[in-house]
């Protein structure tokens, strides 16, 4: 599988990229290199996390937003030149939400030739009913919205669902779970589902979303905005995602260094019995790499600027 991708990200998309440059003289170089980074990163993640194997039904969820729209366009690139077989089929949610344009999506996906499925379902309603007025809907919206895709899944003999998430959603939901949830926990890039029925895989998980808003704006896609339903956005996760927008500001970098150690967990080094056992610790005599220096004081790079007043939650 790795060496299957791996001919992908490197000679193939090499080839694909420069027939593109010559078939489009009006690319700037920096687009080139950007599509050349989303495809290389999007088939580092199918790698590293197996996510699409030979003969997958992949359901790649598309809501309008620049996410899904990216997610599918990558993908059908990847397919395109895959030496395994798989298959993508679009599917998008129309819960009947006020002012719809329920014909961009069809349309689009008409054009693109993918198979597609729209499910329409008055979720929306539902949600009314039940939320109070002012409240926000997201919660209750995003749980009827998994059951049925899950089902759609099931009728359209889905082996995978493919999410739009991308890095800084997985960091902004670790920082949620940590400042609000009380939990080292963040958002995988691969896990079964809730009704443990799916392999639900995010085949973004290495991308930035400012990548992703470059490139949305190249290809055009008709995006869809989210606020139709006139619901309040996730006020903690706007906080979280302030503040590292703030933090990248300030120190360049800082986002990668912390998408890194979500990939580097020491469990030894933080203090969860369930998944260390601290009560049986005996010596051993032989060095650790991970062992603790003693009384050293670890030092990390100096900040120009206190870091409390970065959060400012």
């Amino acid at each position: 599988m790795s060496a299957v991708w791996t001919d992908i990200e490197e000679a193939e998309l090499e080839s694909a990229t420069e027939t593109q440059a010559a078939q489009e003289p009006k690319i700037g170089r920096d687009i080139q290199k950007l599509e050349k980074r989303l495809r290389h990163q999007v088939g580092k993640a199918i790698i590293d996390f197996n996510m699409i194997e030979e003969g997958d039904r992949v359901m790649v969820c598309v809501s309008g937003g620049k996410d899904s729209y990216a997610m599918l366009d990558i993908l059908l690139k990847l397919q395109a030149r895959a030496p395994i077989k798989f298959k993508l089929i679009a599917v998008n949610l129309d819960q009947k939400q006020p002012g719809f344009p329920d014909h961009i999506l069809p349309a689009y996906l008409k054009t693109l030739g993918v198979p597609f499925h729209i499910e329409t379902q008055d979720t929306y309603s539902i949600v009314k009913k039940v939320i109070p007025e002012g409240k926000t809907m997201c919660s209750l919206c995003s749980r009827l919205r998994r059951g049925i895709l899950y089902r759609v899944a099931d009728e359209l003999k889905i082996t995978k669902i493919a999410l739009g998430h991308h890095r800084d959603d997985m960091i902004q939901t670790f920082f949620l779970n940590m400042f609000f949830g009380g939990k080292l926990k963040g958002m995988p890039p691969k896990l079964v589902s809730d009704n443990g029925g799916h392999i639900v895989i995010r085949p973004l998980a290495n991308v930035a979303e400012k990548d992703l808003i470059r490139w949305a704006a190249h290809r055009e896609f008709p995006i869809i905005p989210c606020t139709l339903c006139g619901s309040q956005e996730n006020l903690q996760r706007k906080q979280i995602g302030n503040m590292l927008r703030e933090w990248e500001k300030q120190y360049p970098g800082r986002t990668e260094t912390m998408f890194t150690a979500l990939q580097n967990v020491v469990p030894s080094h933080l203090m969860d019995t369930t998944r260390h056992d601290f009560k049986n610790i005996r010596t051993s005599g032989v060095p650790e790499a991970d062992g603790d220096k003693g009384f050293d004081e670890e030092t990390f790079p100096t900040h120009t600027r206190p870091l409390l007043q970065v959060i400012n939650l």
